[in-house]
């Protein structure tokens, strides 16, 4: 038996209860002791957006150059996938950015759950 004074399954002390996020009388995101969310919430995440992948061997990829073109396995219409630190977290379709239309946007058409998050092509 493990001397550490934590549970194997989580980071919660043994016996502990677990703090969860909750809204104030001021309508602000508190943790279980009152500290205030704020920290968290302001931490940079990096979200990106999946057009597709494709396999080929080293040979072939060492034969690419300008101008050259990488077949996606993904097809023109089909959801994208929207990924945050590396989770597929949503699902959405390609746009154009109304204001600049020399950028390109993802519109959220699904948000992903824990265990839809293995895409299937």
């Amino acid at each position: 038996m493990s001397d550490s004074p934590f549970d194997s399954a989580s980071a919660v002390p043994t016996g502990a209860t677990p703090s969860f996020p909750s809204i104030s009388s001021d309508g602000e995101p508190r943790v279980g002791d009152g500290r205030n969310l704020d920290s968290i919430l302001r931490i940079p995440v990096l979200i990106q957006v999946v057009l597709g992948s494709a396999t080929m061997p080293v040979a072939d990829l060492m034969k690419l150059g300008r101008g050259a073109i990488v077949p996606l396995d993904h097809r023109v219409g089909e959801p994208v996938d929207i990924t945050v630190n590396g989770r597929v977290v949503a699902r959405g379709e390609i746009v154009v950015v109304e204001e600049d239309n020399s950028r390109f946007g993802v519109s959220l058409t699904e948000i992903v759950g824990p265990a839809d998050s293995g895409h299937n092509g």
